[in-house]
C-alpha cells in the first residue's frame, strides 16, 4: 500500500502527476477508512508505470484512457496501439518534412540577411528583414 508520495516515489513520476492521474480517473485509489486518505495498491503502481512508458511513445492521456478501458473489459487494445503508432509515425514524418523545410526557409534568410543594416520602423515597414524576406519569395 503506498500513499500518493510514496507511489510517486516507486513509479518515478513527480507528486503532481500521481494526484493529476487520480483527479482524471486514471488512477483509482481506495479510501483510508481510519483517516479518508487515499491509498494506493501495487496495480495502481504498475498501472502508473504502464502510463509513464505510454506517455514516453507519445500516447496521449486519452489514447491511454482508451487503452485501459479496453484491457480492463478484457478486450485486446493492441490492434488500437498498432493503429495510432502507425498513424503517428506519419504524422510525424510530415512534421519533420515542414521543420526541414522551415530550417532551409530560415537558413536562407539569416544568410540573406547578412548584408543588411538594422532599421527603424518608418511607418512603412514594421521590420525591415521580414519584409525583405516575404518580397524575395515572390
Amino acid at each position: 500500500m503506498f500513499t500518493a508520495s510514496n507511489l510517486a516515489k516507486a513509479a518515478k513520476v513527480p507528486l503532481f502527476t500521481v494526484r493529476y492521474y487520480t483527479r482524471i480517473g486514471l488512477l483509482k485509489p481506495a479510501k483510508n477508512s481510519m483517516n479518508g486518505y487515499k491509498i494506493y495498491s501495487d496495480a495502481d503502481r504498475d498501472r502508473l508505470r504502464f502510463i509513464a512508458s505510454a506517455k514516453e511513445l507519445g500516447f496521449t492521456l486519452a489514447e491511454i484512457e482508451e487503452i485501459l478501458g479496453h484491457s480492463t473489459s478484457g478486450d485486446s487494445p493492441c490492434p488500437m496501439v498498432r493503429t495510432i503508432v502507425e498513424r503517428r509515425i506519419e504524422e510525424n514524418r510530415q512534421k519533420i518534412a515542414e521543420l526541414c523545410r522551415l530550417q532551409k526557409r530560415l537558413e536562407t534568410a539569416a544568410e540573406m540577411w547578412k548584408g543588411l543594416q538594422n532599421a527603424a520602423p518608418d511607418g512603412h515597414t514594421v521590420c525591415r528583414l521580414i519584409e525583405t524576406f516575404a518580397e524575395s519569395a515572390k
